[in-house]
């Protein structure tokens, strides 16, 4: 019995995706997008989660019907079959994965030199930033139980002292800074929700853990739905908190930090300090789940043929995918200014969770989902990432030009990866449907 039993039931679950969810999405970009939305962005998060809630559903639904440890990967050759066009979507959302890691190690590393007596440094940033991806790396190649395990004691205590910020400001509030009247127009909502559902997008990596979860049938879409909902109503609480306690102007001036300065009206300088550490757990907690759902896209694309078969090696219960992964993020580190590419990483996972709904109509008979409901995540996925692009074009000079060169990119990696391997990526979920369907 115990030979057979798996890591994740319905909560260990559930903690894996708010670990992955909560982490820069509330300490960064509740500040970039209200930057944006003013305290508008309330709203945004509120239409934010309900596309993540319909992903959500389409994601869990083919989660079940193929039950593997690629994820959104799998869903791709499933639709779209073994081509050139799935595998280089697998390419890019590996990519954009390594990319969001990096920035929020990145992000880490900003708030741990906070700490340090000659502040914000690059060298103390990059410093830490290295640090925490060398430790969750050691977690990770030690198994996918302990992941599990670590994941719901971090998220415990970060979501602990979020709580206790949340209901100690909102005491603080001044309704006038609540006010709409001052607030940019309701487009502003439009244009910061490829950010908002940034903050959501990590619910995706539950799939992942779908060959290591008990009773996935029953499972998978209910700590989906948990998980989606207890991080929204926490964004919206929060968006509360810090926009009651600063001005528009403030949050603008802070908007890396917003959080944490939100939290002096109520605590002064010890809880700008408090609030640092939390946001410390909270991007440790991100790159430990997304991690472990780096490695698994590694490893099921390796097997499909689309990268070297050097990930498929095992170390320990993991693979060596896990540290070239983490090799390739390392340069990002050091040497990127992640700021545009983050904002590159988030377009592109939008636009994948478009293109892997898309896919699900085709196979929508398999999976016995609600074609509505599919429809809207195509929906809200794709008007996400359109009004994001529209917005950024204007504050970046060639935006547009930049996602569609990172498209070719991966299509020509795809070509070449092809080539030196001669092998095609495959659907992988034949018998294993069987094996898991069996268990239930």
């Amino acid at each position: 019995m115990e030979k057979n039993k798996k890591a994740f039931g319905l909560w260990s679950a559930v903690f894996l995706g708010i670990g992955s969810m909560v982490g820069a999405g509330i300490f960064i970009v509740i500040g970039q997008a209200g930057a944006i939305a003013g305290n508008m962005v309330l709203l945004s998060f509120a239409l934010a989660g309900a596309i993540a809630l319909l992903c959500g559903y389409s994601l869990s639904k083919l989660a079940v019907t193929y039950p593997s440890r690629g994820g959104i990967i799998e869903y791709l050759v499933q639709s779209y079959g073994e081509g050139f066009f799935s595998g280089s979507l697998g390419v890019l959302f590996y990519i954009a994965q390594l990319v969001a890691l990096a920035a929020v190690a990145k992000s880490f590393g900003t708030y741990a030199a906070t700490y340090m007596q000659g502040g914000v440094t690059p060298f103390h940033t990059n410093m830490f930033a290295l640090l925490i991806l060398s430790f969750f790396v050691g977690i990770n190649l030690i198994g996918a139980s302990l992941v599990a395990k670590s994941e719901s004691l971090i998220v415990v205590i970060k979501l602990s002292a979020l709580a206790i910020f949340t209901v100690a400001a909102l005491f603080y509030i001044k309704p006038s800074y609540l006010s709409i009247s001052d607030a940019p127009s309701m487009i502003h909502i439009l244009f910061s929700l490829g950010l908002t559902f940034f903050a959501f997008q990590g619910f995706s990596v539950i799939t992942n853990s779908v060959e290591d979860m008990q009773n996935p049938k029953k499972t998978m879409l209910k700590s989906m739905v948990i998980s989606i909902l207890l991080v929204g109503i926490l964004y919206m609480t929060v968006t509360v908190a810090v926009f009651g306690n600063l001005t528009l102007a403030e949050v603008i001036k802070s908007q890396d930090y917003a959080l944490a300065e939100a939290a002096k009206p109520a605590f002064g300088e010890i809880g700008f300090k408090l609030i640092a550490a939390t946001a410390l757990l909270a991007t440790a907690s991100a790159i430990n789940a997304t991690l472990y759902a780096v490695t698994q896209l590694s490893y099921t694309l390796a097997k499909d043929g689309d990268l070297p078969e050097v990930y498929e090696r095992n170390i320990f219960h993991n693979t060596e995918g896990l540290l070239i992964s983490a090799l390739l993020i390392i340069p990002m580190i050091l040497f990127f200014n992640l700021g545009e590419i983050a904002s590159v990483a988030a377009v592109i996972v939008l636009l994948i969770q478009g293109f892997t709904h898309t896919g699900h109509l085709f196979k929508i008979k398999e999976t016995k989902a609600n074609l509505i409901l599919v429809i809207l995540a195509i929906t809200g996925t794709f008007s996400a990432a359109g009004f994001a692009i529209y917005y950024t074009q204007q504050k970046v000079e060639h935006f547009g030009l930049y996602i569609v060169a990172t498209f070719i990119l991966a299509y020509v990696l795809e070509v070449i990866l092809r080539l030196i391997n001669d092998r095609t990526i495959k659907k992988q979920i034949f018998e294993e449907i069987k094996k898991i369907e069996d268990e239930i």
